[in-house]
């Protein structure tokens, strides 16, 4: 078992079930050691995810919450994927996109909530990206926050 699987593992966090595909589009495209991982939203499994809008259903903790189920929806496409966290080097950017009405100001800091676990889980260096935050005032089904990612991968399988 790597870090990030221990990590996991150690604040008690379970990853959402694999996320069903909602349109023409592969989850994660590989090019030389990169990944790039498309939008995911805040699936709670079966079918759920959090939804509405920053500023009007939704306060900056539940912002951050979304933020945060998000990036375990993005682990499990990552495990998925690659059979197990430990391919994963780094996370290289992170574009955030944040269901908000146009007085709600704070998306970056909604975007702490996915930040602060990548942290978490792969540690200050490899988990702390690049990062953008983007006020949106409609995002697919009313999810509350859209996160796709750009990571680096260790191209030798370890499973």
């Amino acid at each position: 078992m790597n870090n990030a699987e221990e990590q996991l593992i150690a604040q008690g966090l379970t990853l959402p079930e694999s996320i069903p595909l909602g349109g023409l589009y592969k989850p994660v495209v590989i090019a030389g050691n990169l990944a790039y991982i498309s939008g995911h939203g805040p699936y709670l499994g079966n079918g759920k995810y959090m939804t509405g809008r920053l500023g009007y259903d939704l306060d900056l903790a539940a912002g951050q919450a979304a933020a945060r189920q998000t990036g375990l929806a993005l682990l499990r496409t990552m495990k998925d994927h690659f059979k197990d966290l430990s391919r994963v080097k780094r996370i290289i950017k992170a574009l955030g996109f944040v269901n908000s009405t146009e007085h709600f100001s704070q998306q970056p800091q909604v975007m702490n909530g996915f930040s602060e676990l990548m942290r978490d889980i792969f540690g200050e260096e490899s988990g702390v990206s690049a990062r953008s935050a983007i006020g949106t005032n409609v995002l697919p089904g009313n999810i509350s926050v859209e996160i796709e990612l750009i990571i680096e991968i260790d191209l030798e399988e370890t499973g």
